[in-house]
């Protein structure tokens, strides 16, 4: 679908013209016209499918350009994603006959001057951290309860990292005829009571991927084999030469000691992780874009939500706590059609973690490093074939088995262990004998 089929705003037509936006994503074409309609809405669907512009288009769609009061509110979890939606809402304005006031309010910026700015003037477009904009509400400062469109943008990550109780206050600030927004990649179910307080009979829309991971990623598996981790994941940067490559790890103090190792070895490396103050973010995110770094190590909840372009490697130090996340971080690289690769370590017990994202249609290619160079290695595969082997047992054996893992007396466990040696010992000689017919009628055959 054409997002000329929309009958959008000339203006914002333009706008999207100069992104060259033509074809609308799937969640756009489905959800775009839900939004329009005023109706309430729960849209869970992967991060970086376009869940912006579909908010967005339909919020300047219905825009009173010359009223210049609060008319929608929009709530970001973190400051670099609030900072990209109102980027993408300042370029859509940028483009209309009359003056269109975004603001964005996110923590560890200026409050002081934004409160003598709402004093001149209130924006028309409210973007921010749930923190910042309650301070302002709370203050009096920020007008909102003349507001039509509510958004609450990664809802499930705002959840995580406990803002969705601030969220809430915003929301009980608002008029009660409001439209309602909320988007996520996941809707876990702390998050329920939420939506059934404010939704007022939401379509709940979830648009599932047809593909897990982009096809333009090559999904790698290196097992650590009990070796030091921060040395293999240095001769791993040694045999890449990315050009940006993120590395994720699962823990604050895992971040803190992984660049520091990195960093002594002489690598260009970025650290990010909740504790780092917001200018020290705001300036590593500058740096990020100015390509001064050819590394950077993260946790999932300090990366979420930024788009970081030229992500060539993405390597998880270990798998996420939260299977959901792993998605998240493949698909940093691989984006816009480009090639990427996903390297992830692992060890023995990390099998059950793995066989669920099997399950999810995730492949993965086994690999090792030899001599500076990726090759293929079959670890994993044998294992796979042993597990194939065992399903194989009939009947019979199966229920030896398990009659031999009961607490049953000493004695009874020899006849068990001895009918079970026995069984095997029958099947063996069954395909000796088997085999041995087939070889005696292939010599007949060629004589």
């Amino acid at each position: 679908m054409k997002f000329t089929d929309f009958n959008f705003k000339d203006y914002i037509q333009r706008a999207l013209a100069d992104l060259n936006f033509s074809e609308a994503t799937e969640v756009q074409e489905k959800l775009i016209p839900v939004v329009l309609s005023g109706r309430d809405l729960v849209g869970e669907s992967k991060t970086g499918s376009g869940k912006t512009h579909t908010f967005l288009l339909p919020i300047f769609q219905v825009l009173e350009e010359k009223n210049k009061t609060v008319q929608a509110v929009i709530t970001a979890p973190s400051r670099e994603l609030a900072t990209q939606i109102y980027q993408a809402a300042r370029q859509i304005a940028s483009f209309s006959p009359e003056d269109i006031q975004v603001s964005n309010f996110v923590g560890g910026t200026d409050k002081a001057r934004q409160i003598e700015k709402l004093q001149h003037s209130q924006p028309q477009i409210v973007v921010g951290t749930p923190g910042r904009i309650y301070d302002l509400v709370k203050s009096g400062d920020l007008a909102i309860h003349k507001a039509h469109t509510f958004v609450v943008d990664e809802a499930d990550m705002t959840l995580d990292m406990g803002f969705l109780t601030t969220v809430d206050k915003i929301a009980s600030s608002l008029p009660k005829d409001l439209q309602f927004l909320v988007f996520s990649a996941t809707i876990p179910q702390k998050l329920q009571p939420f939506l059934k307080k404010y939704l007022s009979q939401p379509l709940i829309e979830q648009i599932k991927t047809k593909t897990v991971i982009s096809d333009t990623i090559e999904n790698w598996l290196i097992s650590t084999k009990g070796r030091d981790k921060n040395a293999q994941i240095y001769e791993i940067s040694q045999a890449l030469q990315p050009y940006l490559a993120m590395i994720f790890v699962n823990t604050k103090t895992r971040a803190d000691d992984l660049h520091h190792y990195l960093t002594a070895q002489g690598l260009k490396v970025a650290k990010l992780h909740g504790d780092i103050a917001p200018r020290e973010r705001k300036r590593i995110m500058n740096q990020i874009k100015n390509l001064d770094f050819e590394y950077i190590v993260a946790t999932d909840l300090a990366a979420r939500g930024i788009d970081i372009e030229g992500v060539s490697h993405v390597i998880n130090d270990a798998i996420p706590q939260d299977l959901s996340f792993f998605v998240h971080r493949v698909g940093r690289t691989g984006r816009n059609g480009l090639a990427g690769t996903a390297i992830t370590l692992y060890q023995p017990s990390d099998d059950s973690d793995i066989r669920e994202l099997e399950k999810l249609g995730i492949k993965f290619e086994p690999k090792t490093l030899k001599e500076g160079e990726f090759v293929e290695t079959y670890d994993r595969d044998r294992r796979l074939n042993r597990e194939k082997s065992r399903e194989k047992l009939d009947t019979e054996m199966l229920g030896l088995v398990k009659k031999k893992k009961k607490k049953i007396k000493p004695g009874y466990k020899k006849k068990i262990q001895w009918a079970v040696n026995e069984k095997r010992r029958k099947t063996k000689r069954a395909e000796s004998r088997a085999r041995n017919r087939a070889e005696r009628k292939a010599k007949k055959q060629t004589f």
